[in-house]
């Protein structure tokens, strides 16, 4: 895929998108008043949660906590603590949260779909300034501590694209994240 009609480049737009992400945000907080970061259509099998509501509910949580994660916003503790094991992680989001583009970067999440009680996938747009500059990324989200997060496996991926697809310099959890 070609990120050549891009008017940035491309390692500076997944960094402050990183910055911006976190992780996901916490299951109880609300996403954003803008809709353009908090759309989110949701879907799940059957045999995936006891009922409707509570499949709806728990994707309306993921959407939510993942926008969170993305937003500049979003206090960097806060980040951290919506991110898969995101304490390992908290160098790097500060890191990330350091970049001028990061105060740009938001999310739009298109599609949960809740695939266990403990995991579901996740169709997202970053966006820059409003404009996309990534589209139709698909993402993990894993319910840890009682929080729907972003996981270790998109985050890290998210970092590789911003290192120009290596994977030698990220932190060692993602050498091990799948």
């Amino acid at each position: 895929m070609s990120f050549m009609h891009l008017h940035r480049p491309l390692p500076l737009i997944v960094l402050a998108c990183a910055l911006g992400l976190g992780a996901a945000a916490c299951g109880s907080s609300s996403p954003s008043s803008s809709s353009s970061k908090s759309a989110a259509a949701t879907s799940a099998p059957a045999s995936s949660s006891p009922s409707a509501s509570s499949t709806s509910a728990a994707a309306s949580e993921v959407a939510a906590d993942w926008v969170a994660f993305f937003d500049a916003k979003t206090p960097e503790s806060r980040r951290v603590a919506l991110l898969q094991d995101g304490t390992t992680f908290a160098p790097v989001v500060k890191a990330l949260a350091s970049s001028s583009l990061a105060s740009e970067a938001s999310a739009k999440v298109t599609k949960v779909t809740i695939v266990s009680p403990d995991q579901a996938t996740v169709t997202y747009t970053i966006l820059v300034s409003g404009s996309p500059a990534l589209s139709n990324k698909t993402g993990t989200a894993v319910y840890q501590d009682g929080t729907w997060k972003v996981g270790i496996a998109s985050f890290c991926s998210l970092l590789a694209l911003e290192n120009g697809g290596s994977t030698g310099s990220l932190p060692a959890a993602c050498k091990t994240a799948s």
